[in-house]
């Protein structure tokens, strides 16, 4: 245990060392009374966030293999930046071949591998569609191939179908790899019935579909919610005989993903099982995938502890989940002790995971933790994003700080950072909270005036304040008008305007109004309600998407920006770099 630790657990003080601090393993009746009176004072500001060795920045001392290598290697990293910086790789490419008149075949080979381990895919197609012009290079089969690939992975379906019937023309006969590319193409740009009919065809006339064939379409079919074809291939690949892909760890965390996405957590469960019957190794990501579903802390806990009881290293994807989890039942001291497990790890945080443990305290109003973090994200090189400050701005609210979150709100815009609907809302809804209704109004016209449209959660937060204030009329009111700027109220909003009906009128006016006639549940907005509709913590936990075709270094994993959805269908463990 870490001096750091000791100090802000002490109410853990006695409790057994573990990889992970759970209430449910220490016994209550243990801890000292006034312990328990103090709870939140006892996570502490000071030192809390230590900064680790490597989080530190170090020089990297390169070698080279002679004086030759190093000039050669430093004029293509010139001429890498030079394309980074004017995003043109042909303005670049040009510039080179007439200063030198003769342009390295493979400086541009190289260029080319280098972009597609990138997934620079715009730059490798526009490179090879220079090279189709250049006399000097034979531009072949492998060429147009590549070139359809990259229209395929942009989702320019388009330009792949032209490239490969002007392909077709060149006498190159269409293979599995372009029909593959072509597939995918159609289903980048979200036309999922021509890239399933490409498929279809490709099954019954040929090319016979290859193992990144059936890949890449379970993830399209998963991507376009087509959930039952993809669960026809996916068992139909399990029942063959001699299967030209055997599901394998990938297709495995993708349908888990798939059954996550629609809601049936059971058959992820048993496809988690399954993967152990079948001899299948599982992986950090496979039990993140698990992690990313499951709402009680305890499981999430649980789960983790399978996860190290097998022998397997989390990731920074692994504590976030946990994290968070521990965060949303306001278990600031769980959450902030993996937090601290998470650097003792050697994991680097990244601006995502801060700002999940950011969130585990704004939930609970605890400011001054809250700042800290805050604080120690520029330190480690985190730039708070509009999302940090969103949080930020809820933990002044919960605290309640009114006037703190007044304040913090125009330092947003002092940073240089633009409030949007989520940052508007949050501050509507601390207003909303403590009956403010002018100041909460003031901040309404003011996101109006600023061209920001309203949500539903903004909507149904100021009905619900003028209702609890006996204005009825206004409630619905606010009601018709969330309807009136084309937003559909959901359930949550009829059901909040009903219950604020009192009179036998106002009763009969709500049900005419939301179209309810039958007796509903009343489901009214708790006191926490997280405006993030953009920026929600249950699904914004991601990695950086690995195609199945392309063996790149593992990459550091991507929190919170774009959405957990990336991170499973990817397959990614996402170590460290």
């Amino acid at each position: 245990m870490t001096q750091t630790m000791m100090i802000f657990l002490k109410p853990f003080i006695s409790a057994p060392s573990s990889s992970l601090w759970s209430k449910s393993n220490i016994d209550e009746n243990s801890l000292d009374t006034n312990v328990k009176i103090c709870k939140r004072a006892e996570v502490v500001c000071q030192g809390m966030l230590a900064l680790r060795k490597f989080m530190q920045k170090r020089r990297k001392v390169e070698v080279f293999k002679s004086a030759e290598d190093e000039a050669d290697q430093k004029n293509w990293r010139k001429m890498m930046n030079e394309i980074e910086e004017t995003g043109s790789a042909v303005l670049v490419l040009r510039s080179q071949r007439d200063k030198n008149k003769a342009l390295p075949k493979d400086r541009v080979l190289g260029s080319l591998v280098r972009f597609k381990q990138l997934k620079k895919w715009n730059l490798v197609s526009e490179i090879l569609e220079w090279l189709r012009t250049q006399h000097w290079w034979d531009f072949n089969e492998m060429d147009f191939l590549m070139l359809i690939t990259a229209y395929g992975k942009q989702g320019d379906f388009g330009k792949a179908e032209r490239i490969l019937g002007y392909m077709n023309k060149k006498g190159y006969p269409a293979n599995v790899i372009s029909h593959t590319a072509l597939m995918e193409a159609y289903g980048k740009g979200c036309q999922y019935g021509k890239a399933e009919a490409i498929f279809r065809r490709m099954q019954t006339s040929g090319p016979e579909p290859s193992a990144l064939t059936y890949q890449i379409i379970v993830k399209i079919f998963v991507e376009g919610d087509k959930f039952d074809e993809a669960q026809e291939v996916f068992e139909a690949l399990m029942d063959m005989d001699a299967p030209p892909l055997k599901p394998d760890q990938k297709m495995f965390h993708m349908m888990i993903y798939m059954y996550k996405k629609a809601g049936k957590y059971e058959k992820a469960r048993h496809l988690f099982s399954l993967m152990a019957e079948r001899g299948i190794p599982q992986n950090t990501v496979t039990y993140n995938s698990l992690m990313s579903f499951e709402t009680n802390y305890k499981v999430v806990a649980n789960i983790y502890d399978q996860m190290q009881r097998a022998g397997l290293r989390p990731d920074v994807v692994s504590y976030a989940l946990l994290i968070s989890a521990y965060g949303k039942a306001r278990r600031e001291e769980e959450a902030l002790a993996v937090f601290e497990e998470m650097l003792d790890a050697g994991v680097r945080p990244t601006q995502k995971s801060y700002n999940i443990l950011l969130d585990a305290f704004a939930i609970s109003g605890m400011v001054e933790q809250a700042r800290t973090v805050f604080k120690s994200m520029r330190r480690d090189g985190c730039c708070p994003d509009l999302c940090s400050y969103t949080t930020m701005l809820s933990a002044y609210i919960n605290a309640p700080d009114m006037e703190g979150a007044e304040k913090f709100f125009r330092r947003i815009k002092q940073d240089g950072l633009e409030p949007n609907v989520v940052t508007y809302g949050t501050l509507i809804k601390g207003y909303a909270k403590t009956n403010d209704l002018e100041k909460m109004m003031e901040k309404y016209d003011e996101m109006q005036v600023n061209g920001i449209k309203a949500n539903q959660t903004i909507f149904t937060t100021i009905m619900d304040a003028y209702g609890r204030n006996k204005d009825f009329g206004s409630a619905a009111a606010w009601f018709n008008e969330m309807a009136s700027s084309g937003i559909s109220p959901d359930q949550k909003a009829k059901n909040i305007l009903l219950s604020l009906a009192k009179t036998s009128e106002e009763q009969m006016e709500a049900k005419q109004i939301t179209g309810c006639t039958n007796e509903l549940i009343v489901d009214r907005i708790p006191d926490n309600i997280n405006n993030n509709d953009e920026d929600d913590y249950d699904d914004d936990v991601s990695g950086d998407d690995e195609d199945y075709d392309d063996d790149t270094d593992a990459k550091e994993s991507i929190l919170l920006g774009e959405k957990l959805d990336q991170l499973i269908i990817s397959g990614s463990a996402a170590s460290q770099t």
